[in-house]
């Protein structure tokens, strides 16, 4: 799809349809066709034939790649220009066949709110997607959309409405939000700030703090935290701005008014947290070519489940594993209920990779996937458990960038999960068969290895070994017994 912005134009080409959508092309161009519209009321003329001149190509790799459906959906510029529809009949031409979308500013806060959602199913807050021309908000309340607004405070309308004064910015904006009475009910929720100068703000965060992960996608960031960025951000000189690490040279003139927007949000909403998310319009696009079973479906067990479709040996095994683990007791709640089923999915993803590299491997492939419903903990966590899962040692400096991002009771989790997975693997080898002739079982004191008679498992030196790591993990002592076969 192309997603024809105030500031830019971008295709976005997806492989098929899963619950994770999974950008394989993504090219952009920072045109400014909104430049100037408020004094003029018309798209920036150098800026049009430039758009056509690359809507062409895009229309030409959509083609060539074999993408199926192509739309264009146009948004608060294209809507708002007087020369809007005459720009759409030369858009047509240079895409013959392709349908071209005018948003008005509710469907395009809604298909914003559609594209949070698939990362966060279960949003409590306030979406703020900021483009070139038009600020979109929508209330959200366990996954569900309640009101929303368009408002003329995109980052090329606001600095222009402002002469360029980010002083007199700071005055539209709250004006503005003033008129949005429903903004005091996120109070206390999060924040979602969606949209590439939002981006850009994050990723100077990141680089200011030596943040270990460099995925803007669910970044979450203290209150105080965003607001400090955004003074700095509203204060700052074009050199300093320029010298900031991670800074966009071609949205350097834009994150003032951006960082205004933030830290104005932030009072009206009184939201408790900044929590970036890089899904936005396009996603939500796609999202509404998913069938309903599989945008509804759990976006971080999908996510894992597709790394064991792509990279595991036995697609019945990680049921039975989960069935196996559950005596344990390793889950206090459902978040962690659904980080031990994850757990499980992945637990054979580095089958085919180099003995010597499978815990590597394995880390870097879960913590850097492209699953939009893993947040930083959820990446971290089951990074640190497969890669322990396949004998990473502790001390291995490959994990620092997990364990930075995990507190010690999560670490331990980790630790613990990952120890009983190693066991799991050493008795059965993966084969359902093996696995079905042991069990564990726990008590206030053992934890207990039981072992069927006849069924091709047996209390080794490593087995026993990883018995003993596993208790001493959960503060308890181990214990084997064997049991006999059912007659």
């Amino acid at each position: 799809m192309v997603d024809l912005g105030s500031n830019s134009v971008r295709l976005v080409v997806f492989e098929g349809l899963s619950r994770n959508p999974e950008a394989i092309f993504n090219e952009k161009a920072v045109l400014g066709l909104g430049r100037g519209l408020t004094t003029t009321g018309r798209l920036n003329d150098a800026a049009v034939a430039q758009a056509l001149t690359v809507l062409r190509r895009y229309h030409a790799v959509a083609r060539g790649m074999g993408a199926d459906p192509v739309q264009v959906l146009a948004t608060a510029a294209v809507r708002d220009a007087t020369n809007g529809a005459e720009f759409i009949k030369a858009l047509e031409q240079a895409m013959p066949g392709v349908p071209v979308q005018v948003l008005s500013g509710d469907a395009e806060a809604r298909l914003s709110a559609d594209g949070l959602l698939l990362g966060f199913s279960a949003a409590n807050g306030l979406l703020a997607d900021l483009g070139g021309g038009s600020l979109e908000l929508v209330r959200l309340v366990d996954g569900e959309m309640r009101e929303s607004v368009s408002l003329p405070l995109g980052t090329i309308r606001l600095a222009e409405r402002a002469g360029g004064d980010v002083a007199k910015a700071r005055g539209i904006v709250e004006k503005e939000l003033a008129s949005v009475p429903w903004l005091k009910q996120c109070a206390g929720t999060d924040l979602f700030p969606v949209g590439g100068t939002f981006r850009a703000m994050a990723r100077i965060h990141m680089a200011q703090t030596g943040y270990p992960l460099a995925i803007v996608h669910h970044y979450a960031i203290r209150r105080e935290e965003a607001r400090d960025l955004a003074g700095v951000l509203m204060s700052a000189p074009r050199r300093a701005l320029e010298r900031m690490p991670s800074a966009p040279s071609k949205r350097l003139s834009d994150l003032p008014f951006a960082a205004v927007a933030m830290r104005r949000l932030l009072r009206a909403s009184g939201a408790a947290r900044a929590v970036f998310s890089a899904n936005g319009l396009r996603e939500g696009w796609y999202a509404r070519l998913l069938p309903p079973e599989l945008r509804d479906a759990d976006p971080l067990l999908s996510a894992t489940q597709e790394l064991a479709d792509a990279f595991g040996r036995n697609a019945d095994f990680p049921p039975a594993l989960e069935e196996w683990l559950r005596p344990l007791e390793l889950a206090d709640n459902p978040q962690d209920a659904r980080l031990v089923s994850a757990a499980a999915r992945i637990s054979d993803i580095g089958s085919h990779d180099h003995p010597e590299y499978r815990a590597e491997q394995s880390f870097f492939r879960v913590l850097r996937q492209h699953g939009v419903g893993l947040d930083h903990h959820a990446r971290a966590f089951l990074a640190m458990t497969v890669a322990l899962r396949y004998e990473a040692e502790p001390p291995a400096t490959f994990l620092d960038q997990a364990r930075s991002l995990l507190s010690s009771p999560a670490l331990r989790q980790a630790e613990t999960l990952g120890a009983a997975l190693r066991l799991a693997f050493t008795l059965s080898g993966g084969v359902m068969e093996l696995l079905a002739g042991t069990a564990l079982v726990r008590d206030s004191r053992r934890v207990v290895l039981r072992l069927r008679e006849g069924s091709g498992v047996f209390a080794g030196e490593s087995v026993l070994r990883r018995l003993e790591v596993l208790a001493i993990l959960l503060g308890l002592e181990a214990s084997v017994e064997t049991v006999a076969a059912p007659a």
